[in-house]
This record gives structure tokens, sequence and C-alpha cells, in this order.
């Protein structure tokens, strides 16, 4: 990765302009050498910083507040695994003042820090990413040791990834089957930002299996076994069964009742409100290797949105054998 985005994880609470500022200065030496901030960093690099904390600390980014707590999966001295909501970016957004996952991370240490009984603060150490409007779970490293060892892991195949997805269409995979979505994924030239499968792109597979059948709708357990961006929704979208909420890879910005049920008769004077309005995409277990060596299993309880909706599929669009 490049310099400036190795620091602005190494150091999340520090504003990224002192960061870049720092390079540009030449306060930060790679292998004893002024660097420029877009380098790109090899294997066994030395990185030097002429920072102290005082003034790391002058330059902390200011925190957005969350309007909610976040949720602790699980923690321990390494690692602490958070359940993501949907709209809420896991890194701060470039230019924009809004909450994310890694400032309320920060934020929660920073308490703690302050003197919340038994547990210190801590430096957040992002490790992989979910889509703003997916949800689930989120790893963090707490410790150099950790973010090391996760890393490792991603990069070796050893994390495993479970995602619940809520596709249009009744796939005909047979139940207690797997089958594994095998297309290269790279930029798609047309859309910028969005991605496609193409002969050009980088070796991606998926697995999937069927969780849930109804009429018109499936919902898939999604494997991720690469982890290219967006990879889930390409891959179900080039097979032909989109996720049923997806305005980049779908077909629709929100999922309503009328739309599942022919008699549906909207109150008068009251507005429609959708079932689910963002992505069906959910994280729901990650699996990994602890810094001991044992196997953990981190696992998110689906959010009222997406329960919401599959309890309706299930009532007005039971699977027709």
């Amino acid at each position: 990765m490049q310099l400036d985005e190795f620091l602005a994880r190494a150091f999340p609470e520090v504003k990224k302009s002192f960061l870049r500022g720092a390079v540009r200065s030449g306060r930060v030496s790679i292998n004893g050498e002024p660097i420029y901030a877009s380098h790109r960093l090899r294997e066994n690099d030395v990185i030097g910083l002429e920072l102290d904390e005082d003034e790391l600390a002058e330059h902390a980014q200011s925190v957005v507040e969350l309007e909610e707590p976040l949720v602790v999966l699980r923690e321990d001295e390494h690692v602490i695994a958070i359940d993501k909501p949907s709209g809420l970016a896991v890194e701060p957004e470039r230019d924009v003042m809004r909450p994310s996952l890694l400032g309320g991370l920060v934020e929660l240490s920073r308490a703690r820090g302050a003197g919340i009984a038994g547990r210190g603060e801590f430096r957040p150490r992002l490790v992989h990413r979910l889509d703003k409007e997916t949800s689930g779970v989120v790893l963090f490293a707490k410790t150099l040791e950790a973010e090391q060892k996760l890393r490792e892991g991603f990069d070796g195949g050893t994390v495993h990834k479970e995602y619940l997805a809520l596709v249009e269409g009744e796939h005909p995979l047979p139940d207690g089957e797997s089958a594994v979505l095998d297309f290269p994924i790279g930029g798609d030239r047309r859309k910028s930002g969005l991605m496609c499968v193409t002969d050009e792109g980088k070796p991606a597979r998926t697995e999937i299996s069927v969780a849930e059948r109804f009429h018109g709708y499936t919902l898939l357990r999604a494997r991720p076994l690469t982890g290219r961006t967006h990879q889930i929704r390409v891959h179900l979208s080039h097979e032909g069964f989109p996720l049923a909420v997806d305005p980049f890879y779908g077909r629709q910005r929100t999922l309503l009742l009328s739309q599942l049920k022919n008699d549906y008769r909207k109150k008068r004077g009251e507005e429609e409100r959708p079932l689910i309005d963002r992505t069906t995409l959910h994280a729901a277990a990650i699996e990994y290797e602890g810094v001991d060596g044992a196997r953990v299993r981190v696992e998110a309880p689906l959010p009222k949105d997406f329960s919401r909706a599959l309890k309706q599929l299930a009532k007005v669009r039971p699977h027709r054998r």
C-alpha cells in the first residue's frame, strides 16, 4: 500500500493532513531515506518517524459522535469485533464530517483511557472493510502482533467470512450443495468506481449455497474465497441473481411490501415505508486464527430491517415446490 495510507491506518486518531505534511517535511523516512507520501511500501521496509506522542495528540482528528453506541460482539486483549450497522462507513469519508466505525472505535478507546474500569486505551488497527451499506461483523486489531497475524490470515486465506445475501430469483442450486462462482473481477471502464466481470480482471472466487427459499427470491450463504472489491455483489449479478436491493449492481433501491403482496392496500394518507432500503447483504460470521493459534468464530445477528424483509417474504412469498 502507499505510505500515506499505511500511516493513516497506523495512526487513525491523527489527521491525515498532518501525517502527509510530516512526510513532505522529511520527518518520515524509508530505510533511512526521505520519501514521498505516494511511495508504495515493500516487504521488509523500515519506516522511521520523527514524531512524539504530544505532537500526535495535538493533531488528533475530531470524531463525529455516533447516533448509537457500538455493539461489541467479542473482545480480547488482541482483537475486537464490532457489529457494524448499515449506513455507517468503516473509515472516515473524505472531506465529509460524518460518523464512521473507525472514528467510533477511536472514541471508545479514548473513553476507556479516561477511566473505564478494567480496560485501558488501545489503538484500533483496521484489517478489512465492509461496504457502507452492508451490515455485520468487522474485526479490528488492538495490537501490532494481532494486526500482523490477521493480515497474514486474510492474505493466506485462513480467515473465513460468511455472508447472507437476499437475491432476486429462485436459485436452482440443490439444498445441501454448494457451488463456486469463478469469474475474474476488474474495474468497470464504463462506470467509475464500480467493478465488473472481465477477462482483464484479477481471479475471484465465491462459494455459495442456499439458506432459505421464497417465491421469486432466494437467501444465499456466500463465502468469498478471494477478496476483490464488491466481489459477492458482482458475482451474483453476473450469474443473473442480483441482490434484491442494490442500486449499482441490481435493479432496485428498496424492497416494498407492495412489490411482494398482490392484495396490498396502503393506508389512506400514509406513505409506504420500505421493508429494507439498503443492499441486502449481511456479514453474518467471520472465523480467524488468534494470536495464540486458536480458531475463533464471531457471528453478527441479522439487523431488524433484514429480519423484517425475510419475515414478510416467508409470510407472503413462501417457496412453491
